[in-house]
């Protein structure tokens, strides 16, 4: 599955940076990350840093969420 996301420009040249000195990309650093988080099979965990990420990167939502059908809907 690919996955589309938003980061500024300054964090993804530390990534990148960061990632060679890892022998490693920055696509591997995410995917291994996401994999820690469902590891646990805690779904509250996985909740709690994702609001956590959320808040860090000062997201707007205000609380809205997507429904499924918003989700999945085609334009």
């Amino acid at each position: 599955m690919n996955l589309t996301l938003s980061v500024d420009e300054r964090v993804v040249r530390h990534a990148r940076r960061s990632a060679a000195a890892m022998g490693t990309s920055v696509n591997q650093l995410v995917r291994e990350f996401l994999e820690s988080l469902t590891d646990e099979g805690n779904v509250e965990d996985f909740e709690q840093e994702l609001r956590q990420l959320s808040a860090r990167a000062g997201g707007r939502r205000r609380g809205w969420r997507f429904n499924r059908d918003e989700a999945h809907a085609r334009t």
